[in-house]
This record gives structure tokens, sequence and C-alpha cells, in this order.
């Protein structure tokens, strides 16, 4: 337990800060739906930022995860941060050139033509998160969550902060003193720009915060080592890559693929990208998650019962996303109020859809450490590959009649297979004791509720009525979740004094 326990709190730090700094960072949402209300400009947003994920991966080659790895062994301790993050210099200023060189091209690829310096700007992002990557990543493994939490939740409060300054603060500066020198760096023009200026500002900031880390590397590359790592590496870029086609991807289809003009396609794209965000909180959870996991599934390896703890792990993990499943899917009338366009309301119903895709995605989160610790990173490659074919070829076809329901579903049935695979194919290999058929039960019990609250809710239209019902049914699935899992539940410290147990020694 007392490992489950550790996971618990590097979770809760990881994921405080997540969820925190992406609360603040979600205020953002009402604040530029309202902003850019009618128009283009939340659309164009969503494009670039469908855009720099993508390059995100190439640039970091899967080097997060075989830091984590490879750290493990006594022979490679030394010299894989160093080999490491070498690498990474090199490459991040090989891709950010580049970027550079063809920001034309690319700018009309995303749907951005116009705007070429969007991708200048985006370029530098990459660069500045490419070398935050490794050193946050060492924070991670060394234990160290306050620090994490620390920068990122102070970089998301200057990223907020600019954003603001450069769109509300400025354009009233310049309307009462027409001649400030103001204008000298400030254009009224530059609108969404101004939002990637306030991401870098964050992203340098966080290099900077970083510099200990970054000061402690030797430029020394082992090349036995760096030889191995890229084959390690090599099919999670890959997986990565087709991860981010999976998850990002559709934006820029559904703006080339939809049979409307360059602003409608725009803003039907913005619509879309306003609804996902409302699914983040159990994206930001699967985020956090990850983040105290990926050092612990290693660390675990190396013990005797390491396969319980996995599945134990992936029952609280299950537990967990569907209570927060039903916390955005029953109150969606409370959180659409993040968005600030009425127009967008429209398409709120891909939120439970949206919710459920990144449930499986999750749970195939957990699932996969079979083949990144058996080294069968291949395997991830055709299984994350496999997704983004269905992703594509559902869009693809899809778009033109179903518009973004075609991207919801797509993003649906994408996790869902590349979930169903992993797990077939991991307990042929690294077998783990998980309760599926419990699980799975729990999975089908959240969404019954779901569509009866949605019903009876859709019978008689009650603000008051909504809201009661919505509580009642979480809580008796709550109640439900206690009451059958009391056992385990009464041996996690702090809970199982109130179920009547004491908590089981660490």
């Amino acid at each position: 337990m007392s490992s489950i326990k550790k996971l618990a709190g590097q979770t809760i730090w990881y994921g405080a800060s997540s969820i925190f700094a992406r609360f603040l960072y979600y205020l953002l949402t009402p604040y530029l739906t309202a902003k850019f209300a009618g128009g283009t400009g939340y659309g164009e947003m969503s494009l670039v930022y469908s855009l720099i994920p993508f390059l995100n991966v190439v640039v970091l080659f899967g080097f997060e995860t075989a830091y984590f790895r490879f750290i493990q062994r006594k022979d490679a301790e030394k010299d894989i941060y160093d080999t490491l993050l070498g690498s990474l210099l090199i490459s991040t200023f090989l891709l950010t050139l580049l970027i550079l060189v063809f920001r034309q091209p690319i700018a009309s690829f995303i749907g951005v033509e116009k705007r070429p310096e969007y991708i200048t700007i985006s370029a530098c992002i990459i660069a500045c998160d490419a070398l935050s990557a490794l050193p946050f990543a060492r924070l991670r493994y060394e234990g160290k969550p306050r620090k994490f939490a620390a920068i990122r939740v102070a970089g998301i409060l200057l990223n907020i902060f600019f954003a603001y300054f450069f769109l509300s603060i400025c354009p009233r500066l310049v309307k009462a003193h027409p001649d400030s020198s103001l204008l000298l760096f400030y254009n009224p023009r530059f609108g969404v720009g101004y939002v990637l200026i306030a991401n870098l500002i964050q992203c340098a900031f966080q290099v900077l915060a970083l510099s200990r880390q970054l000061l402690q590397f030797r430029f020394k590359v082992n090349f036995t080592l760096w030889k191995e790592v890229m084959i390690y590496a090599l099919p999670l870029t890959i997986a990565g890559f087709g991860g981010m086609i999976n998850e990002t991807f559709d934006r820029i289809m559904l703006f080339r693929r939809l049979p409307l003009t360059h602003d409608q396609a725009e803003y039907q794209v913005g619509i879309y990208g306003a609804c996902y965000k409302l699914s983040l909180l159990i994206t930001l959870f699967v985020q956090a998650f990850r983040m105290g996991a990926e050092p612990f599934f290693f660390r675990q390896s190396l013990e005797e019962s390491a396969q319980r703890t996995y599945a134990r792990v992936m029952k609280f993990f299950v537990i967990t996303v569907c209570l927060m499943f039903l916390f955005v899917a029953l109150y969606l009338n409370v959180w659409k109020g993040f968005i600030r366009d009425p127009g967008m309301y429209v398409g709120l119903k891909v939120v439970p859809i949206l919710l459920f895709a990144n449930m499986f995605l999750g749970i195939y989160y957990n699932l996969s450490i079979w083949y990144r610790l058996t080294k069968n990173t291949r395997a991830g490659a055709y299984i994350t590959l496999i997704g983004a074919g269905i992703t594509l070829i559902i869009n693809y076809l899809f778009i033109p009649s179903s518009g973004y329901m075609a991207s919801a579903w797509a993003t649906f049935l994408c996790y869902g297979s590349m979930m169903v695979i992993s797990f077939v194919w991991g307990q042929k290999v690294y077998r783990v004791p998980y309760a599926w058929k419990k699980l799975t039960a729990y999975m089908v019990i959240v969404a019954l509720i779901y569509f009866f609250h949605h019903f009876v809710t859709g019978l008689w239209h009650n603000r008051v009525f909504n809201l009661g019902l919505a509580t009642v049914l979480l809580g008796g699935y709550t109640l439900f979740i206690l009451r059958v899992e009391r056992k385990e539940f009464s041996r996690l410290p702090y809970i199982g004094r109130f179920l009547g147990a004491r908590p089981a020694a660490a």
C-alpha cells in the first residue's frame, strides 16, 4: 500500500499544480471566446495550437520516457541526462531552423496563410518547451513535485497576465493616449498573436526557472548509450506522432474538409475547440497521473508484487475518472458558462463523447506499461498508428456530412480501439491481473446514469431540477462505489477511518 500511497501523493501534487494551473488558464476560455466572439480568432488559435504538439513530439523524440527507463541502469545513470540533453539541443536547433525557413508553407497548410508570424512565435515556444522538458523530467525523477508545481503555476499566471495585458489593457491605453510610446511595440491588429506571445513568455520563464538543472548539464555524449536510447525511443516518437494525430489533427481536418467558406470553417473549429476544453478535467487528471506514474512504474517493476500493484492502480484510476465523467457530464449546464459565446453552445453534445474518449486514453496509458517495461516499444507505435488510421479515415469520410461530431466520434473510437488492443496484446506478453469485468461494469453504469439524466431533464427543462437530479445521481454512484469497494478503500489512509476500518500499515 505504501507504494500506491506514494504515487497518490505525487499525483496529488502534480495534479493539484496541473489542475490549478490549467484552471487558471481555463479562465482564459470565457475571456477569449468573448474577446473573439462571432469572429475567426478563436478558430485561428485552435488551428495553431493543433500544430505545436506535433512539432513538440518530433523535437522531444520520446526522450522523457527514455530518461526514466535508462536512469534505472547503473551503467547509464551518470551519462543519460547529459547524453539526452545534448542530443535534444542539437535537434531543437535544427527543427526550429526548419520551421522558420518553411513558415509560410506551414501557415498555409493549417489555414493561417495570412499570419506566418504565428508560426515564427510557435517555433520559439517549441524550442523553449524542448529545453525545459528534461529538467522537468529530472525534477519528477528526483521526487520534487513542489518545485515542479511552483514553476508550472507561476508560468501559467504569467501567461494569463500578459494575455490580458495585450488584449485588454493595451487597447484601452492606446485609445486613451493615441500618441503613447506603447504603439512602438503594440499593434491592435495582431490579435491572436498576443495569445501566442503570452505563451512564449510563460515558456521562457520556465527555462529560466529551470536554469539550475540546465547548468548541471555537461556537453558529453555517450554515443553507445545514445544508440541504445534511439532504438528504444524511435518507436515512442512514432507513437507520440500518431498520438498527436489522434489528439489534435482533427482540428486541421475539420477546417480543410468542411464544405464551408474559410471564415465559417474557422468558426466551426472554434466551436469544437471551445467545447473540447470542457472535457479537460479528465485530461488534466490523466496528465497529472502520467507525471507521477511514469517514474513510479519503472521503479515498481523491480518489486515482486509489481503486477498486483499495477492492477490496483488501474482500479483506483478507473473509479476516479468515472466520478470525474459524471461531475462534468451531469453538470454540463454549469460548465458551459466558461464559453462566453452562446453561439458555441450548439457544440456541447460532443463533450460526453470526448469525456469517455479521454477515459479510454487514460486507461490505455495504464495498460501501456507492458510494452515500456518489456522494451517492446514498437508495439506502442503499431497500436498508436492503428488509432491514427482510425482518426484519419473517420474524419476524412464523415466531416463533410457530420462536421465536428465526426471528429468527436473518431476520437472515441480511436482511443477505445487502442485501449482494447493494448489490453489483449499486453495480457499475452506481460500479464497483469486487472479486474477488467468489474471496471467495465463501472464505466457502463456511468454511461447509463448520464443517459438517464439526459433523458429525464430533456422532458422537464428546469435548472434546479437538473442540478438536483445530477447531485442525487453523483452521490448515489459514489455511495455505490464505496459500498462495493469498501474493503479496498478501508485500507487507504484517512478514507479508511470513515469506513470503520484502520488503514493498512505503510
